[in-house]
């Protein structure tokens, strides 16, 4: 027997992997985080109908950190989608139930700037606080349902770090 959750689609999503000139990992501190919960994620966000995956990353980018496209360097693109399906008590509250979990197009960026060119006090606020971490410690950081997802984009891209 399948569940309906079975039915849901992933919605579609770009990933931005934003690496500074010491090979640092940008993370920030989720607004929406459970109480007592230290989430932490790297940036991403919906790729809308018909925006090309570098496009909505390039955009999330700016929309979560205030990072300007001139101000970093794509240097590579995830060579398949990554998914994660959220858990079952999140299905019905996370993007009004429409979706199972997400399909994600990872980018790794190089940041060109310097951390005052970072502003986490955007338009639609996505994050509390952020840093810069060894990549190793990104998948320790994020929450449970994510952490796989984040140990292969780190492997994916370790090499060009």
């Amino acid at each position: 027997m399948t569940s309906h959750l079975d039915d849901l689609p992933y919605r579609p999503c770009a990933g931005i992997m934003l690496a500074n000139m010491h090979g640092k990992i940008f993370v920030g501190q989720r607004v929406d985080r459970p109480e007592g919960t230290d989430a932490w994620q790297m940036p991403q966000g919906g790729i809308d109908e018909g925006e090309e995956a570098e496009a909505a990353a390039v955009r999330e980018l700016f929309e979560e950190t205030g990072v300007r496209a001139d101000l970093v360097d794509i240097l590579a693109r995830s060579k398949e989608e990554h998914f994660y399906d959220l858990p079952d008590d999140m299905i019905g509250r996370i993007w009004k139930g429409k979706y199972r979990g997400q399909r994600q197009i990872w980018f790794l960026m190089r940041f060109k700037g310097n951390d005052a060119d970072i502003n986490i006090e955007t338009e639609h606020q996505e994050f509390t606080s952020w840093q810069w971490v060894d990549a190793d410690m990104v998948p320790q950081l994020i929450v449970p349902f994510k952490k796989r997802l984040y140990e292969n984009i780190v492997a994916e891209f370790a090499d060009l770090i």
